[in-house]
């Protein structure tokens, strides 16, 4: 597996992968309309270039043996001070379990230390079963935080964070 950073030109990739992933990992949790409706908030092509570049999201994305993308993250370093958030970690569903989305924890952990970070921090569905992976890799809840995100929907999260 290679890590591998994701150029503006490259994030078509991302829509691809999320619109795969999401109706798998939120299809207990969140609606029809509420997923469709993320889906084409968060990763329309204008707000993943908005995010990498306005925002200085970083992003990058898992590469298989067969040359196909399987997962990505983005980070944003210092989106508090001294702390890294993780905005978006996934992997394809048929990856999961095999240690990929810890390697991409990790490799976001290595990046935070290269820049004197002293926390990782996510947000997760709190009814997302990913609080139990995070939980494995040292995460705790820190806070509790209700994102109204417009059309009558909100987010429901766990802030989790890592000290580093």
């Amino acid at each position: 597996m290679n890590i591998v950073k994701i150029e503006k030109e490259q994030l078509a990739i991302v829509k691809e992968l999320a619109y795969a992933i999401w109706p798998v990992a939120y299809k207990e949790i969140l609606s029809q309309e509420q997923l469709e409706y993320m889906l084409a908030e968060f990763y329309d092509i204008q707000a993943l270039e908005a995010q990498l570049i306005d925002k200085k999201h970083v992003f990058y994305m898992v590469i298989n043996e067969d040359d196909k993308p399987v997962g990505f993250v983005s980070y944003e370093l210092n989106c508090q001070p001294e702390k890294t958030k993780i905005h978006k970690i996934y992997v394809l569903p048929e990856t999961q379990g095999t240690g990929l989305g810890k390697q991409l924890v990790h490799f976001v952990k290595e990046r935070a230390v290269e820049n004197n970070q002293k926390a990782l921090f996510l947000n997760v569905n709190k009814y997302n079963q990913a609080k139990f992976f995070y939980e494995k890799l040292g995460f705790t809840i820190v806070e509790e935080e209700v994102i109204d995100i417009g059309h009558n929907y909100v987010m429901d999260d766990y802030v989790m964070e890592v000290i580093l």
